[in-house]
């Protein structure tokens, strides 16, 4: 069953130069809760898919609906997680969390929004570090609580831009890990649309890839690797370097 579904959607941007089209007369469908990471190069619509998605980026033209309602803007539906931390600098981590209670979830009590906060620091691995501020954080850390956050809020929807780009690959590979972990692990799985450039990545996490060319879907490419995975067990899997060379060929292609 589509949750999520872009019918000829088109996003064009205006400025001094003249127009610039993001999103080409695009369609695909997002099935609820599956796992679908976005690749292309910087500069394909990557992100701008994602925004409009998440109801921060105005649609031009075409369709673009959650649950067959269209998407006017943001919701409590969708909950998003950028590269760049986006926490509160002037808020402990469990504010932090409690904050995004607080929109999502009015009828809890600030008692149940703490209890709450700190059952989803304990899932992130940071139980200790609920009173800490941003600022007394790793990058790592800082992540895992804007994960927390947006698992707490029981969106049915999380949208992902590229949540790891930053980290060094040890805290990435780590990250990755505990994402899939809650993902698959969660007695009602969230549709995950996760943006990245990183094709291992990708592969690791996705149901499926969309691949995207500037503007325009490329291909869409299912991912039939049995979960659970790791990238230690995937790498001289037959089935992984077949798609890996696939993904790598469309890159040379789109860059062409």
């Amino acid at each position: 069953m589509s949750k999520i579904k872009g019918t000829d959607l088109t996003v064009t941007f205006e400025g001094r130069d003249g127009s610039y089209t993001a999103l080409d007369h695009i369609s695909f469908e997002i099935d609820e809760g599956e796992f679908v990471c976005i690749v292309g190069h910087s500069g394909c619509g990557k992100t701008t898919l994602l925004r409009t998605l998440s109801g921060l980026q105005e649609k031009t033209s075409g369709s673009v609906t959650i649950d067959g309602t269209e998407i006017t803007g943001p919701g409590p539906d969708r909950t998003v997680v950028f590269q760049q931390y986006s926490l509160f600098p002037w808020m402990t981590a469990r504010k932090n969390i409690m904050f995004g209670l607080r929109q999502a979830r009015p009828d809890l009590t600030k008692g149940e929004m703490e209890q709450t906060a700190d059952a989803f620091l304990q899932e992130v691995g940071l139980p200790e570090e609920g009173g800490k501020f941003p600022f007394q954080l790793s990058g790592g850390m800082r992540q895992r609580v804007a994960i927390a956050r947006a698992l707490a809020m029981d969106s049915d929807t999380i949208l992902l831009d590229e949540p790891f780009g930053a980290l060094d690959e040890r805290t990435r590979d780590s990250l990755q890990e505990l994402l899939i972990g809650l993902w698959s692990g969660s007695d009602r799985k969230k549709t995950v649309v996760f943006v990245t450039h990183d094709i291992d990545e990708a592969i690791l996490l996705a149901d499926r890839i969309i691949f995207m060319k500037p503007g325009r879907i490329g291909a869409v490419i299912d991912i039939p690797l049995q979960r659970p995975r790791n990238k230690q067990s995937l790498t001289g899997e037959t089935c992984f370097c077949g798609i890996r060379k696939q993904l790598v060929d469309l890159f040379y292609e789109a860059g062409a």
